[in-house]
């Protein structure tokens, strides 16, 4: 099991730094790990002392992070990290799959192929624990980068210098609409044709939309569409409801296109690019060899649920 705060290898004072600021005060953060509030404080303050900074700002309201403690707080989470890797290899030397990890994922992820993956870890593996937060693809990839995320899993996630992709796939734009919409026999379709119906598009938090402002920014200029948001879910109903099309990858509406409420239409366009799926982890960080574990189910099953979806004809 994951060691409890009792237990931690994290610093003591780190461990408060990092719950005063989740709790937003002594009191709370006392009532909520069970140490006096008077110990907490003090363990804060002769920090605070030796380093001659304040860690929080003290107000009537609560505590809120200075810029130093969030610092800090940085540090807690790297070295909680790093004692989820040496727990984990312990364990596995033991013989036992046990550990934490932290996938930053997609919205459309987590609504689609990725709870198939989670189930035959959480089969396969049930004594690993995996804690799956929602992000955007920057924020994703800056999780990574600041060590609070073990894997991200999402779109256009690109390689750097400090980023290595263990997996991508591309993942070719689609027209999606309603199976009794106008254009739901078409062999193929153009964007332009796509714009001459209700359209509803992502929102620029989205890699998608910007990689078609670029490519086809007269879809958002000459006209706006008549619905631009950052939630898949609504955009897939418009769509499933025959009102709008949409212009996205298979991945996105695999349920969808699977039990038949949907139907994905080629694009025409030669020029137009291509999303891709990735799975990516920091090279600054060496990852737990559960995370390595975890990592061979995920790229597995997405594998298998992309061939599927994208090897289904018409």
């Amino acid at each position: 099991m994951l060691l409890t705060m009792s237990l931690s290898l994290v610093p003591r004072v780190l461990r408060y730094v990092e719950a005063v600021a989740e709790h937003g005060s002594i009191q709370a953060t006392s009532r909520a790990i069970g140490i006096s509030a008077s110990a907490i404080d003090r363990q804060i303050k002769l920090l605070e002392d030796h380093l001659d900074v304040q860690l929080f700002d003290r107000q009537s309201t609560g505590m809120e992070t200075t810029v130093a403690g969030e610092m800090f707080i940085v540090l807690a989470r790297r070295w909680r990290a790093e004692e989820n890797t040496i727990l984990s290899d312990v364990k596995r030397m033991q013989g036992i799959d046990l550990g934490l990890v932290r996938l930053a994922t997609m919205d459309s992820l987590a609504n689609g192929p990725l709870p198939r993956a989670l189930s035959v870890i959480a089969r396969d593996f049930p004594r690993v624990q995996i804690e799956v937060e929602i992000m955007t693809p920057d924020q994703a990839v800056a999780a990574l980068n600041d060590g609070t995320a073990d894997l991200a899993l999402g779109f256009n996630i690109k390689a750097a210098r400090d980023l290595h992709l263990m997996w991508t796939v591309d993942l070719p734009l689609v027209c999606v609409c309603a199976p009794d919409h106008p254009v739901a026999d078409l062999a193929s379709i153009s964007v332009k044709e796509v714009r001459g119906f209700p359209l509803v598009v992502q929102s620029r938090a989205l890699a998608i939309r910007r990689m078609l402002e670029a490519r086809h920014s007269w879809l958002f200029t000459n006209a706006q569409p008549p619905v631009v948001t950052n939630s898949l879910q609504l955009l897939k109903q418009l769509v499933a409801a025959g009102t709008h099309l949409a212009l996205t990858s298979q991945l996105d509406a695999a349920s969808e296109l699977a039990n038949g409420r949907m139907v994905a239409i080629p694009i025409s366009d030669t020029e137009i690019r291509s999303q891709s799926i990735s799975l990516a982890v920091s090279v600054k960080r060496t990852l737990p060899r559960i995370c390595s574990t975890v990592a061979e189910v995920l790229i597995r099953e997405m594998s298998t649920c992309v061939n599927e979806i994208t090897g289904a004809s018409r």
